[in-house]
């Protein structure tokens, strides 16, 4: 397990069962950002990784 897991694993163990709209997701993400302006770009790069999941690969 990478380090970076563990807060994953946290997140999955804590609130794997609840249900979030993405409109929630992204107004955390915009507030996490606000925060910490530092982790714009990695928060960035995530919510396009998302979005773009079902995207036809060329």
């Amino acid at each position: 397990m990478y380090f970076t897991d563990r807060g994953i694993e946290e997140l999955a163990q804590r609130r794997g069962e609840e249900e979030v709209s993405f409109e929630w997701l992204a107004e955390r993400l915009r507030d996490f950002v606000d925060q910490n302006p530092e982790f714009e770009t990695p928060v960035e790069r995530l919510a396009v990784y998302l979005a773009r999941l079902d995207d036809d690969e060329d």
